[in-house]
């Protein structure tokens, strides 16, 4: 991975429950960077919640709105929450990972489990009838292709999961 330079984004993926949007505002504020949440950047560009969107136009159509939003982002210094879904898409995440290192949180599935309990309506493209275990397994190959580090949150509480990254981001500057 190329060092972290100053005007460099720092990008998180992973599963739905792993912590990027609250991990993601507190490596924010500890890296003098914006925070980005690309969910709440898609609901407010189409002016509906992620779960109306998939109800109503189908998860190809969410997949293609949420590749569409995140090719459009020309943003520096900032740190990017992803939705779940991002690493679908190849032209998107090809354009998050010119813009700075792509840090994966990680936890198993069993720990997804437990802090999961709204799948229903918390706007997480899956198949009708597929569960989060086939979610994670179809998943995980995309995340660990793209992650430029990958960070184990298990145990960690988010401070302790921000050091970490921070402390991997400065092993290779």
């Amino acid at each position: 991975m190329p060092p972290l330079g100053d005007q460099d984004n720092i990008t998180l993926i992973g599963m739905p429950g792993v912590g990027k949007s609250t991990v993601g505002v507190l490596l924010a504020k500890a890296t003098a960077r914006q925070f980005l949440d690309t969910d709440v950047l898609l609901q407010a560009r189409q002016g509906r919640r992620l779960q109306e969107i998939l109800d109503r136009d189908g998860a190809e159509a969410f997949r293609h709105l949420e590749a569409q939003c995140l090719l459009s982002l020309h943003c520096r210094r900032h740190v990017i929450a992803t939705g779940g879904s991002a690493v679908y898409s190849e032209p998107a995440m090809a354009h998050l990972a010119g813009a700075g290192p792509i840090v994966r949180l990680e936890l198993p599935i069993d720990a997804l489990v437990r802090r999961i309990d709204n799948l229903d309506v918390r706007g997480v493209v899956m198949a009708r009838g597929q569960s989060l275990e086939d979610l994670y397994r179809l998943r995980e190959p995309l995340y660990r292709r793209w992650a430029d580090l990958t960070i184990d949150c298990t145990g960690k509480t988010q401070d302790q999961v921000v050091a970490a990254i921070l402390a991997e981001l400065h092993q290779t500057s």
